[in-house]
């Protein structure tokens, strides 16, 4: 069995424990439905977020914009409704994407499960943040991932290189790094970009960059995922609708669309990111006059 269809394996795995944790929280609470939270404005933004995730642009930032945007979740609970509701479209894209684009497989999987491993450890501290430690967290992942994102649109950005895989140091520095970037992902910055980064920074090919930030996220959400379910700290009626919603943007994406010129969205998807920066840290400004008062 080759280390690529034993990932798979792996993925599988996780795909079965997440649904259950996540099927068995929303049975248990189904009379406690967020009533503030549409179930068909929710399922519109989850198409719309994963279609246009699927072609590389991310998931957390739109996400975070719309949800705020259209009043559908608490400012404490994003992280956790980020990673619960996107951790099924995701895997759904890590599949396509792994046996689709070739990547040595010592590289693939040791990012994958350095992934993971950060998420465990990331999922347990931010579930248990107040509000405004939350809103200044996401607003400054927001802010980074749009400087990375605009950086990656200049000349300053290397275009990578040929390599599919990573020996030696190259190997120890992507496998640590992405257990921060898995860490991180869980406080709600969108470990597209960064991965990307990295990929681009060692040396490989930029089509390595698909499956091995979107297998890192299909490895590291379920595992953080069920710790936000575990702790309650996400919005349910939210997360079941985004799910639904981003499968079907995901397969349209994969099978039927494919790719489209993104230059112009990117652009919008980082003035949004900032905008919703702001609006998050003038959020938690009124929480420190509050307590003042």
């Amino acid at each position: 069995m080759s280390l690529t269809t034993l990932v798979l394996a792996g993925l599988g795995i996780l795909t079965v424990f997440f649904s259950v944790i996540f099927i068995k929280d929303l049975v248990a609470n189904k009379d406690n439905f967020e009533k503030e939270t549409s179930f068909g404005i929710s399922a519109v933004i989850g198409a719309v977020v994963n279609f246009f995730d699927t072609l590389g642009i991310g998931s957390f930032a739109p996400l975070t914009a719309l949800l705020r945007g259209f009043k559908q979740v608490e400012d404490r609970i994003i992280p956790g409704t980020l990673n619960v509701s996107c951790t099924i479209p995701v895997i759904t894209e890590a599949f396509a994407f792994i046996q689709s684009v070739e990547v040595e497989p010592i590289t693939l999987g040791g990012m994958l499960i350095s992934a993971a491993a950060g998420a465990y450890l990331g999922a347990g501290i931010v579930s248990k943040l107040p509000t405004k430690k939350i809103q200044i967290t996401v607003a400054f992942a927001l802010l980074a991932t749009g400087i990375i994102m605009g950086i990656q649109m200049t000349p300053l950005f290397p275009g990578g290189g040929e390599a599919y895989g990573l020996t030696g140091i190259k190997l120890v520095i992507g496998i640590a790094a992405n257990f921060v970037l898995g860490a991180l992902m869980t406080a709600g910055i969108g470990l597209y970009a960064p991965c990307m980064a990295l990929v681009y920074l060692l040396g490989m090919s930029p089509l390595v960059a698909f499956p091995i930030m979107m297998g890192s996220c299909a490895y590291l959400m379920p595992v953080a995922s069920a710790k936000f379910v575990k702790e309650g700290a996400y919005n349910r009626k939210a997360s079941l609708a985004i799910t639904l919603g981003g499968i079907v943007g995901v397969l349209i994406a994969v099978f039927i669309v494919k790719s489209l010129p993104l230059k112009i969205l990117k652009i919008l998807v980082i003035c949004v990111m900032f905008y919703t920066a702001y609006s998050l840290l003038q959020a938690a400004k009124k929480i420190d006059a509050g307590e003042a008062a």
